[in-house]
């Protein structure tokens, strides 16, 4: 007989036990996957604006000065609320977002040439935020405001999307 065929229980590998290893590393890592993909799909869910189970922004009002401080075409920063609060040329007023809509920079109001210029990618928007130049293919955000005894309150919580200027998104004095 060969010595070699001759195999005691001692020199047989235990494959049971190496399969059970691998078969449980494999259901773990299955497991860390499953709850990966379950984190990312809620933190979508709570992400959306639209959906009812987020909990929605409180108001946050920052009085942005008295409405005899502003004469039309005035523009005026407002750094706590990040927008700008612009007098219009027919006494309206409106809270613009210093945020350009292509990339996020935030754009800085040029006095000399009356308009937003943003320093990143050269869109410019005039006082009302409506696109002058691309990059930008929309208009600046812009926020609630209302103006109650004379003072400009406006509504920083969420600037609001738009498409185009509408006159309705400036408060008239």
């Amino acid at each position: 007989m060969n010595e070699d065929n001759n195999h005691t229980q001692d020199e047989v590998p235990d494959t049971t036990s190496r399969r059970t290893l691998i078969s449980r590393i494999w259901v773990f890592l299955a497991a860390v996957g499953i709850l990966e993909i379950g984190w990312i799909a809620g933190s979508l869910l709570r992400a959306r604006k639209d959906n009812p189970f987020r909990k929605k922004d409180a108001d946050i009002l920052i009085e942005a000065g008295s409405i005899d401080q502003f004469r039309p075409g005035d523009v005026k920063a407002v750094p706590q609320g990040k927008f700008y609060l612009v007098c219009l040329e027919n006494g309206s007023f409106m809270a613009v977002s210093r945020t350009c809509t292509h990339l996020g920079c935030s754009v800085p109001w040029d006095e000399e040439k009356k308009q937003f210029v943003c320093p990143c990618h050269g869109s410019s928007f005039d006082r009302r935020g409506v696109v002058l130049t691309a990059p930008a293919t929309r208009p600046l955000d812009y926020y609630p405001l209302r103006i109650e005894n004379g003072r400009i309150k406006v509504n920083a919580a969420t600037p609001l999307k738009r498409e185009h200027f509408d006159p309705s998104q400036a408060m008239q004095s």
